[in-house]
């Protein structure tokens, strides 16, 4: 049991360390609402790790050869999604900043708490190499290979913390740089270079394409 809880947690941590578009957008999204609204988004992306941890789990070997076939399209929805809602992000910045509403936020009301998870929850689950990085693992790993329910639910839950205390701390750090640059200057430049981060991200995501 105690393999099969370190096993999900250094799995949940591989793959959500590395910081993607996805990571860019909880950080730019908690910076210009709020921390709940962040943590929501977090746990919307941590949720798809986890499923995709149990998708890997129980039929891994039987699915990564269908996800692999449908990589390119899923690709393609996610970096169109992901520079839409950077593109949003760019204009509705230039818009408060020109006429000086950044702080009051009158013309938009920042996304509900269950909408920041859901598009969050979307976003990540359009990565279909996430099941396939889980299946490697549950493979080419005697600890799960040979895991038996508990130990599968266990690796699963490690596989869902690990991922939901990271995405926690960028969303921790979305919060505390939207207090430090709250003015409209300030939330401009944040709220450009963010969307332009995430546009880049999401180019590489297709740009790196097998």
């Amino acid at each position: 049991m105690t393999a099969a809880l370190v096993a999900g947690l250094l799995a949940g941590y591989g793959i959500a360390l590395p910081v993607g578009a996805v990571a860019a957008y909880l950080v730019a999204l908690t910076a210009r609402t709020s921390l709940r609204i962040g943590v929501f988004g977090a746990l919307g992306v941590a949720t798809a790790d986890g499923l995709y941890a149990l998708i890997a789990v129980v039929g891994g070997s039987a699915l990564t050869p269908l996800i692999e076939q449908i990589v390119l399209p899923l690709r393609w929805a996610s970096a169109a999604l992901l520079v839409a809602l950077a593109m949003q992000g760019g204009a509705t910045a230039v818009h408060r900043y020109r006429s000086r509403q950044a702080t009051i936020r009158i013309d938009e009301p920042p996304p509900t708490p269950v909408r920041a998870y859901a598009v969050l929850l979307a976003i990540t689950m359009m990565n279909p190499m996430t099941v396939v990085y889980f299946a490697a693992l549950v493979l080419g790993s005697e600890v799960t290979a040979t895991a038996d329910r508990p130990q599968q639910a266990v690796f699963v839950i490690a596989a869902l913390a690990a991922s939901a205390s990271w995405q926690l701390l960028l969303a921790g750090g979305g919060a505390l740089l939207g207090r430090a640059l709250t003015g409209p200057r300030g939330r401009l430049l944040t709220a450009m270079a963010s969307s332009s981060l995430i546009t880049a991200l999401a180019v590489h995501l297709l740009v790196t394409a097998p």
